[in-house]
């Protein structure tokens, strides 16, 4: 089914229509990649107002809607309104800007616009669960993840840069199918490593750095995301604990994960462990979240998610120990929910690697 028909027949009761602004929402529902565009969706029908700069590429690409060339759009809404018998207008209510949703309400006076969060909440719920076509993007980012991951263990060695690190995962991956990262890449190390989103900067590397390296690739919209924390030289055996004890839990972590779990039940069994070898306290985030068009989705494996998780879901499995000021361990894979459990599609090794 595609996905704006999904959503055609999961329309919230008491909503006759709705309004779909968002970059990454509207192409979900629509397959058409564009900065700008307004999508209206009743339960009958569905129509994509696009402007000139996108007009005749989103003609030849949009599935399962009518493409209309945006003109005068509080006109053609009007229109669409009147003729579908709308009465109430869902928003995005996660991704509509107060101001924007302002700017319309007097537009349209005798409309209601339900601005709660059952339009925002079917869309997430429909984007949870990874089709085919979504499943095969991710995949396919993810090859050029690991491989980029291959490219870059030569150039680690003392006195390179973390940010040249970083530029240089970055235009590999590109030259090799994708349209860009999932996100600012994070390439860290020494002292550095114990911020789990630090940024790439000048520090150059010496011995004894363990060296984390978050990235991921675009392919097709979608985002791969793999963490690996290397060492360089040698490891003291307090680095040692930490590697092994991240790799305990993200390797237990993996093995529960399954449908019917919840986010937070998988969450507490790799939190467990490291709060069992002594290091509550230095694992603040969650254990891993939802990916697919944006790094970031829904549900999340953490102690507050109690989503029950579905096959053909994908998640990341990120456990990590961070001593302020001194070093950081992550290890991550990035992993599909099946019917009995789930299959890990990062490929890169993950035991400890001392170069």
């Amino acid at each position: 089914m595609e996905h704006c028909t999904a959503l055609m027949h999961a329309l919230p009761d008491g909503m006759d229509a709705g309004l779909i602004l968002s970059e990454h929402n509207r192409r979900y529902l629509t397959g058409f990649a564009a900065t700008d565009g307004i999508l209206l969706v009743t339960r009958t029908r569905a129509m994509l107002l696009m402007d000139s700069r996108y007009i005749e590429a989103a003609r030849e690409e949009v599935r399962g809607c009518e493409v209309e060339l945006l003109q005068n759009g509080v006109k053609q809404m009007e229109a669409f309104f009147k003729a579908e018998g709308v009465r109430t207008l869902g928003v995005e209510s996660r991704e509509l800007p107060v101001a924007e949703l302002n700017r319309f309400r007097p537009l349209f006076p005798d409309i209601t616009f339900d601005d709660g969060n059952a339009l925002n909440d079917t869309i997430l719920r429909l984007r949870m669960v990874k089709g085919t076509e979504e499943l095969d993007a991710i995949r396919r980012a993810q090859v050029i993840t690991d491989d980029a991951y291959k490219h870059i263990l030569p150039f680690l060695k003392p006195g390179a840069a973390e940010r040249d690190l970083a530029l240089e995962i970055e235009y590999f991956m590109r030259q090799n199918g994708a349209s860009g990262p999932s996100f600012d890449l994070i390439v860290v190390s020494g002292e550095n490593s114990s911020r789990p989103h630090g940024v790439p900067g000048a520090r150059k590397l010496q011995a004894g750095d363990f060296i984390t390296m978050d990235t991921g690739a675009i392919v097709d919209g979608y985002c791969s995301d793999m963490t690996r924390t290397v060492a360089l030289g040698f490891v003291t055996d307090e680095m040692r604990k930490v590697y092994d004890t991240v790799l305990a839990a993200q390797l237990a972590a993996e093995q529960a994960l399954a449908p019917g779990k919840t986010g937070s039940e998988v969450d507490k069994i790799a939190r467990d462990i490291i709060y069992g070898a002594g290091y509550e306290g230095c694992f603040g985030h969650g254990l891993g979240h939802s990916v697919g068009l944006q790094i970031h989705e829904e549900p999340r494996l953490s102690p507050a998610c109690h989503e029950t998780l579905q096959s053909g879901m994908m998640m990341t499995i990120e456990p990590g120990i961070y001593l302020e000021g001194r070093f950081g361990v992550r290890i991550e894979d990035l992993a599909v929910l099946t019917d009995n459990g789930c299959e890990i599609l990062t490929q890169s090794p993950k035991e400890l690697l001392v170069l």
